[in-house]
């Protein structure tokens, strides 16, 4: 027997808040849908499925969402949160299906350091504290047609799907101004290349909407 209640979509919504992200089928049990939801910084894992170890599977996407997302336990087994109090949505949703879909261990670099997927350069960042804020520093090596502007556009990347905020040219920042190379490591890779990133974040939406008429959950 699951741990969880049995809940309908809008007492979910409710108790923890908003559906920050929807993987609707977790290819690693049982194609079953799981969310994570958002309130006052507490994220929450949860499912509609009561497929006999359910629980399990849950401890491990939570496990998981702390290891390579650098987050907290909170209050409860399936609750988290980032030690800054932030909730950084967009970066969650990479970290929340990266977590599920175990695809964190293949794209993610080991070290703050990529090879750029549109030229000869290796992008990397370096961070340091900088007064009450840290900073991680941009930089790319190697050839390219303009390098200058390449960094610019991986620049940009970072402001978009990190939520980033601008510092100079090549300095960017949380919006907590905190410490988080988990989260670096994480959007570093999808900074390469913004249009086929916004492409997969579209077609994500759009298998999330045709997996239900409501919430897009399954109960199976």
């Amino acid at each position: 027997m699951t741990t969880l209640e049995q809940l309908k979509p809008r007492d979910v919504i409710a108790r923890y808040g908003d559906c920050v992200e929807l993987v609707p089928m977790d290819p690693n049990f049982h194609d079953i849908s799981v969310g994570l939801y958002e309130r006052d910084g507490i994220a929450t894992v949860w499912t509609f499925s009561r497929r006999p170890g359910v629980d399990d599977r849950m401890r491990e996407i939570v496990d998981r969402l702390i290891k390579i997302g650098g987050m907290e336990h909170a209050d409860g087994w399936n609750r988290i949160r980032f030690s800054c109090g932030r909730v950084h949505t967009r970066p969650l949703r990479f970290l929340t299906t990266a977590a599920i879909e175990r695809t964190a261990e293949q794209d993610r670099p080991e070290e703050l350091r990529i090879e750029d997927s549109k030229s000869a350069l290796t992008i990397e960042m370096t961070g340091e504290q900088a007064g009450d804020r840290y900073v991680y520093h941009v930089s790319a090596t190697g050839e390219a047609k303009n390098p200058a502007l390449r960094l610019r556009a991986i620049i940009a990347g970072f402001l978009r799907y990190g939520e980033m905020e601008k510092i100079d040219d090549t300095t960017v920042s949380f919006n907590c101004s905190q410490r988080h190379d988990e989260l670096a490591r994480l959007v570093l890779p999808y900074s390469r290349n913004i249009s086929a990133t916004q492409d997969a974040f579209e077609a994500d939406a759009l298998r999330g909407q045709m997996t239900t008429s409501t919430l897009g959950f399954s109960t199976t």
